[in-house]
């Protein structure tokens, strides 16, 4: 039986792809398959790919005829996925040597449905160590008393797919795909559903994944409109927490997070192309004023002043009638 399956999408990672698949190599082992799914490169990626089914223990090459984004390529590598565990690596990304058989002796250990880690974030030649904001480490707790409190950081805003492990069980409770066609954010409306339907998680000090920021093709980097998917994203939070039997608790939590993205891009608003940068705050608006107004309400009061009146002011901004993400 296969005890790990690795879901690993690339997209035009020529650069990277060879450090990422050399890390794969170092945390091989006779039952553990690594799914590497070319998201229709148009670079050398999937010549580097054929190269690894030859000679990476375990590889299986996945392509898709068209390109659909991250959330798309994973949910492809989950429905090709026969491992007992799951996990996933993005394509420019790396581990450390033995770092999969760590983690899954500490599933193994636990047996809860899921498992958070800390990362280390590489930009350029710096490193930081970056934690999940969770205090207990090695207890297995109930993922929803990890969500609040609204004002601060919680395991819901680490939302890094690859920074932990997942049993099967949870994608047979159809809880472990992504929603199709999301550019970006991809991972929020997923993280949030896990830690309201799933029944166990833990998190552990374990380090081994090096997550490589500042690359040139990736969407955190470029400023086109596909970046607006993180409205699409929080909208789906929004909807799903007011349908949790819990909504009146969490919904203080997902309205804040939204609330602190939006502010984020309209702070950086210069990144963005011209038309984009416009569509931004048309489409935020909207947002605002889509939300349960005394929620908002209540959230913007509990911000600092600065974040508070730019979201006021943003909030009484004309939109186009059915302006929507």
């Amino acid at each position: 039986m296969v005890k790990l399956s690795v879901i690993v999408p690339f997209y035009n990672v020529q650069q990277y792809a060879p450090d990422t698949l050399r890390s794969l190599r170092a945390n091989a082992r006779d039952d553990y398959e690594f799914i590497l799914v070319d998201d229709c490169s148009r670079d050398g990626t999937p010549g580097i790919l054929e190269r690894a089914e030859r000679e990476l223990p375990g590889a299986v090459v996945v392509r898709h005829e068209r390109n659909g984004g991250l959330a798309t390529a994973r949910n492809t590598g989950l429905d090709r996925a026969r491992g007992e565990y799951l996990t996933f690596l993005d394509g420019d990304d790396w581990l450390a040597p033995g770092y999969y058989d760590r983690l899954v002796a500490h599933m193994d250990e636990l047996g809860c449905d899921f498992l958070r880690t800390d990362h280390v974030q590489c930009t350029a030649r710096a490193r930081s160590v970056h934690r999940v904001p969770h205090g207990r480490r090695g207890v297995v707790m109930d993922p929803r008393a990890a969500i609040l409190p609204a004002d601060r950081s919680t395991s819901v805003d680490y939302a890094y797919a690859w920074a932990g492990i997942y049993h099967r069980r949870l994608a047979e409770k159809g809880l472990l795909h992504f929603t199709d066609g999301l550019r970006t954010a991809e991972d929020r409306p997923w993280i949030w559903r896990l830690h309201r339907e799933a029944e166990s998680f833990a998190v552990v000090g374990l380090l081994g994944v090096f997550y490589r920021r500042g690359v040139a093709s990736s969407l955190t980097q470029i400023g086109d409109v596909r970046q607006l998917d993180f409205l699409r994203a929080f909208d789906q939070v929004i909807a799903e927490t007011a349908a949790d039997r819990n909504a009146g608790e969490l919904l203080p939590k997902a309205v804040r997070t939204y609330c602190a993205i939006i502010s984020h891009h309209l702070g950086s608003i210069e990144r963005f192309e011209p038309p984009v940068a416009r569509k931004l705050k048309s489409l935020s608006a909207a947002a605002l004023r889509r939300m349960p107004q005394d929620v908002l309400n209540e959230a913007l009061d509990s911000m600092d002043l600065a974040r508070a009146t730019r979201l006021r002011r943003l909030r009484r901004r004309p939109s186009p009638a059915g302006a929507a993400a």
